[in-house]
């Protein structure tokens, strides 16, 4: 099922790209918390708070994806408001495997028609709206006015979310995570979904810090970063 809202991690696999469900089954599974996670780094841990959430497979898994693995999420808070999650995936199998990951980041916003997205201009981005069809970003900036389905392709690792209604500026900041994908369901789709009122798409957009268009290949052992954080700082 789909989580309306937060930061739903779709592991291992993104939208209907695979044999799974859509966005993989990490994001409809009980996490648990490790009561003794490994400290923060002493460069990182000046004014922070964090919880470390452990996810293997179930046997129920495995049937479905037949690769043995812990995932590890940090969350930490800062006090200012600094929100990092920091993923960990480890092979804990005796084959090779490969994934793809989203942080599917539901940001709150005044109206969509006041929102306009920095850091993606002339990037090639694939259109999940046309068969997954290749483009390349025109504009000096992504601005809305109708239903947004992409997947934008070697991004920078910062990507800004400007507000002009409430004069705010979510920024990301990511690693390892080289794609970008963009989403508003828009009033038509809206309507369709259950679980999301037909009016609410004017208040949400989603961003988010992926790596899909090349998955993350892991050897027997090996481990696989991923790092975003996310800020809201004024603008004008």
């Amino acid at each position: 099922m789909a989580v309306r809202g937060g930061i739903p991690i779709c592991f291992p696999q993104f939208g209907n790209r695979g044999i799974l469900e859509q966005h993989g089954f990490a994001r409809n599974r009980m996490w648990i918390i490790d009561e003794n996670p490994p400290p923060l780094h002493p460069n990182d841990s000046k004014g922070k708070s964090f919880v470390d959430l452990l996810f293997t497979p179930s046997e129920e898994d495995l049937k479905r994806w037949n690769h043995s693995f812990e995932f590890r999420l940090r969350v930490a808070l800062d006090f200012d408001g600094y929100l990092t999650m920091i993923s960990r995936v480890r092979n804990i199998n005796c084959k090779p495997f490969s994934f793809s990951i989203a942080y599917h980041t539901y940001f709150s916003i005044s109206d969509i028609s006041e929102v306009r997205v920095e850091g993606l201009e002339t990037l090639d981005y694939l259109d999940n709206l046309q068969q997954k069809e290749r483009f390349t970003e025109q504009g000096d900036a992504l601005t809305f006015e109708s239903e947004i389905d992409r997947v934008y392709l070697s991004s920078e690792d910062v990507i800004a979310v400007l507000d002009h209604e409430k004069k705010q500026t979510f920024v990301i900041r990511k690693e390892g995570l080289p794609d970008v994908v963009v989403w508003n369901p828009w009033e038509k789709k809206s309507r369709a979904i259950a679980d999301l009122g037909d009016e609410e798409y004017k208040q949400m957009l989603c961003v988010d810090g992926a790596a899909i268009e090349n998955p993350i290949n892991l050897k027997p052992g090996e481990e696989w970063t991923g790092r975003l954080e996310l800020s809201v700082v004024a603008s004008t």
